[in-house]
């Protein structure tokens, strides 16, 4: 992806922090696999979700609140750095994909397609997540295929 400067230790940190969002509604699909996680990765996923949870107990509708501040207050203010700014969008859209998968797994019900499903929607998303947190780690862009792309048409 394309390399818009250099990015310090604070732009990484809130550049990784925002996938906590997908993270957590990927721990909904995971009641059927969780067992076969390793548990030190558990431990280290649940206390990068701590912040997270403390304001979705603090504020009433806290994800929608939290959906609109990230939007409204870091992907649109241009004073605010790309590195940090795309990876709040791809964040988001992963929020959203994971939402309306879970819509959808609604309204399957309980069978052996939602078991695999959920476990396979789960194991992706924990997957990507990782991959990205560790890349805004290393200060470089996470691609993502057909997500990153649709990022870089919302986030000059």
């Amino acid at each position: 992806m394309v390399w818009r400067g250099s990015t310090d230790v604070k732009d990484r940190i809130f550049a990784a922090l925002v996938y906590s969002i997908p993270l957590s509604i990927a721990f909904s699909f995971s009641r059927f696999v969780i067992d076969y996680v390793p548990k030190p990765l558990i431990a280290l996923i649940n206390i990068f979700l701590i912040p997270l949870g403390i304001i979705r107990s603090i504020i009433p509708l806290g994800d929608i609140v939290i959906f609109f501040l990230l939007f409204l207050l870091v992907v649109r203010n241009e004073k605010i750095k790309h590195f940090i700014r795309f990876n709040t969008m791809q964040s988001l859209l992963l929020d959203i994909a994971l939402t309306l998968l879970g819509m959808g797994m609604g309204i399957l019900g309980s069978n052996l397609i939602t078991v695999v499903l959920s476990s396979v929607i789960f194991i992706i998303t924990l997957a990507v997540c990782i991959y990205s947190i560790v890349q805004c780690a290393l200060g470089k862009y996470p691609d993502i295929p057909s997500i990153s792309q649709a990022v870089y048409t919302q986030v000059p």
